[in-house]
């Protein structure tokens, strides 16, 4: 399948800057697959569409401040880099600066009395860093230094104070992700109890989102393009909870593309949900066979896409990109800090 069925035509003012002033505040593309046919809600209204014995199952992760920035100790030059995890001999990081730097080179990093050093670089192009002091837990580094690491379709990357809060989702538990599963950021506490009332499980997962779900798709056939692998965890405890929601007649609801693509690894052939933690490196792509969930939340994705070709396995690709059209025919907001979609 060629790469350009997944490109459609996005005005930039559609590309939101900033989260709407209330997480709730965001518009809701309603997808119904059996009827062909769309519906537009407000974010609250989600829970006419979601009903008792039905599992909400969300991605507990949580946004690291993985954004550092500093200055090369030698030259004085800016120095930017962007975590993303240990690694048996330093950080593996993206890095950039004016020249190049040379191995051995020292950064000093604006907001932590710490210093890195370039140690070597990676076949792909990463920098591995290692701190002055070795003994420094990087969350705490990161907790003191970080920045919010946006993308850069959100102001050019620059984070504001806001964004410590709204880049992150009102469940977000479990440190380790450079980005937001961003479909989570719609729901406030007040929803999330409201569907509690109506007898709407909720369960977790984790899938520490790294870089490898951003990259873009070079290959003209998807086939060709290989993912990342990402840590994720589903527990023998929910994985059971989840199997029992399915027979007795409950539909499993994934928040987000993160959320599926848990699931789909730890799904067996009959369906089955199993215990999994480890490392998946999934990639749905239309045809592929979507056996643990049975309706989504989304965002609206990036044209060319892993997430939005994640979205079309699971809707049908011609559906999905008619409802592109019909979003943005609509004015509603795209990307991490945009609308949402739910797809039943």
């Amino acid at each position: 399948m060629r790469i350009e069925r997944f490109d459609y035509d996005l005005p930039k003012e559609l590309i939101a800057q900033y989260p709407p002033a209330r997480r709730e505040d965001a518009r809701l593309l309603v997808v119904d697959r059996s009827k062909g046919r769309f519906y537009h809600e407000n974010f609250p209204a989600i829970k006419k569409y979601l009903r008792a014995g039905d599992a909400l199952v969300v991605n507990d992760t949580r946004v690291l401040p993985a954004r550092l920035v500093g200055s090369r100790i030698r030259t004085g030059g800016r120095w930017e880099g962007l975590f993303l995890r240990v690694v048996e001999d330093g950080w593996e990081m993206l890095c950039k600066t004016r020249g190049r730097m040379e191995v051995g080179e020292d950064v000093s990093i604006e907001g932590a009395d710490v210093s890195m050093k370039l140690i070597r670089r990676t076949e792909n192009g990463h920098w591995i860093m290692a701190p002055s002091d070795p003994s420094l837990d990087p969350h705490s580094i990161l907790e003191r230094a970080g920045r919010t690491p946006l993308p850069p379709y959100i102001r050019g990357g620059i984070a504001v104070e806001q964004d410590r809060v709204r880049y992150q989702t009102v469940y977000a538990e479990t440190p380790g992700s450079i980005a937001a599963p961003t479909a989570g950021l719609h729901f406030t506490d007040e929803i999330l109890r409201e569907l509690d009332q109506v007898g709407i499980h909720r369960e977790r997962v984790t899938l520490d989102v790294g870089i490898g779900t951003f990259l873009p798709v070079k290959s003209s056939q998807i086939e060709e393009h290989r993912m990342h692998e990402e840590r994720c965890e589903l527990s023998a405890a929910t994985a059971e909870r989840l199997n029992a929601v399915r027979v007795t007649g409950g539909r499993v609801v994934a928040v987000g593309t993160t959320t599926v693509r848990t699931l789909e690894t730890a799904v067996n052939a009959e369906g089955r949900l199993q215990p999994f933690s480890g490392s998946t490196s999934i990639f749905l792509t239309p045809g592929a066979s979507i056996r643990a969930v049975d309706a989504l939340v989304t965002n609206f994705h990036l044209p060319r896409s892993t997430l939005l070709m994640l979205v079309c396995a699971f809707a049908g690709h011609e559906l999905v990109m008619d409802a592109y059209k019909e979003a943005v025919k609509r004015d509603y907001r795209f990307f991490s800090y945009g609308d949402a979609m739910l797809v039943v």
